[in-house]
């Protein structure tokens, strides 16, 4: 179905492998429209209840290829963006559902700016995090000037930027932009831990406190109480809220269905 993409799910628990080793997963035409049909077809999938996104081989994603990009001298960038990368970072963020980002290997330019789509990143020791587009002269792009100085702060986003810095797995959790980093050996269970858990949780709930917290970076306090408000009253009607209260009531762990 997928020529650059592997694709699994089992127990709510679905699996995304950018799938280009040989080019450490880089980013051509072919796979950023892959992973665009992909996230809209996740998304409306019921069984789905999250996602895990990883690359095969030794890298999460090495950004754009590059070798394919200059082939065609006269392509926009900007329509390059807004065709191809925008799209699927909208689409991951819009997700009601939690994106868990498995960081293998490195992520570079836009590859970077796809885990920083995550709404969880567990990254192994190695794993490397990097800024790459001030090395070939250009300006970071896929949500990255989004992110990533509300991850670490403007000054910080600044020098990492600008400078192309390489952040391993260690720093960027001391920087608060990873959730959690083990050994590479570890990190299938590690990411197994969090998807199991999701994989059992109120989904819309999650899905609903995930637009939230979204909303809240350019928003207002009474903005949030209202939205909070009118969240509530739908999480409040789910099935998975009544089975919630059932157990607390009854003493027992609830099984939430994701409704």
């Amino acid at each position: 179905m997928y020529e650059h993409l592997k694709i699994t799910t089992e127990g709510g628990v679905c699996t995304v492998t950018l799938n280009r080793p040989e080019v450490y997963n880089a980013l051509n035409d072919t796979i950023t429209y892959e992973l665009q049909k992909a996230l809209k077809d996740i998304g409306k999938d019921d069984a789905v209840r999250v996602v895990v996104l990883t690359g095969a081989g030794k890298a999460f994603c090495s950004g754009q290829d590059l070798k394919e990009a200059s082939i065609d001298e006269n392509k926009s960038f900007m329509q390059s963006l807004n065709k191809r990368y925008n799209p699927i970072i909208r689409l991951m963020k819009g997700m009601p559902k939690p994106i868990i980002c498995k960081l293998n290997g490195v992520a570079a330019g836009a590859g970077c700016s796809l885990a920083l789509a995550c709404d969880i990143i567990v990254a192994a020791e190695e794993a490397v995090l990097t800024e790459v587009f001030v090395n070939i002269g250009l300006v970071l792009d896929s949500g990255s000037s989004y992110f990533l100085p509300r991850l670490v702060g403007s000054t910080k986003a600044f020098e990492l930027s600008t400078m192309g810095s390489r952040t391993n797995g260690k720093e960027a959790y001391e920087l608060g932009i990873v959730n959690k980093v083990v050994s590479g050996s570890d990190l299938d269970g590690a990411v197994k831990a969090y998807a199991d858990y999701y994989a059992n949780a109120p989904t819309k709930a999650i899905g609903l406190m995930k637009k939230m917290l979204n909303k809240s970076g350019n928003a207002s306090l009474d903005d949030m109480l209202e939205y909070e408000a009118y969240c509530q009253e739908i999480a409040g009607n789910t099935h998975d809220y009544k089975e919630g209260v059932s157990a607390f009531m009854e003493k027992r762990k609830p099984k939430f269905s994701g409704n």
